[in-house]
């Protein structure tokens, strides 16, 4: 996967998502419902990932299994954000199913009246 690939997933595939550059122009942020679930920095060249919200005991599970690819998120809540390189460990699929994890996680975290708007 490309920036570009993860771009156009999370437009394409999770309804009513916007997104942002609140940190400065080279971080893009995706949101539903004005809270984020996915980060990505434009920056990068080589390592290329992104930090998406995690149940707890699911990202320590991750974490374990692959080591190599998915570590605490790199400045935010180390306990419900994991940041997961591409092009290691996990294939397309793995990394699409991260990124709906999150979204799914940050949806049913939102007022009733804005999921409903949602679904």
């Amino acid at each position: 996967m490309h920036i570009e690939d993860i771009r156009n997933y999370c437009l394409a595939i999770h309804p009513q998502v916007t997104e942002e550059m609140p940190f400065g122009p080279d971080t893009l942020v995706f949101k539903i419902g004005g809270k984020i679930f996915l980060l990505i920095g434009l920056d990068q060249v080589t390592d290329l990932r992104f930090n998406v919200k995690c149940d707890p005991a699911y990202a320590i599970e991750l974490r374990e299994q692959f080591e190599q690819t998915v570590i605490p998120g790199y400045h935010m809540n180390k306990k419900h954000w994991n940041t997961v390189y591409i092009g290691r460990e996990l294939g397309t699929t793995q990394l699409q199913q991260l990124i709906d994890h999150s979204y799914e996680l940050i949806k049913s975290s939102l007022p009733k009246g804005i999921r409903e708007s949602i679904s």
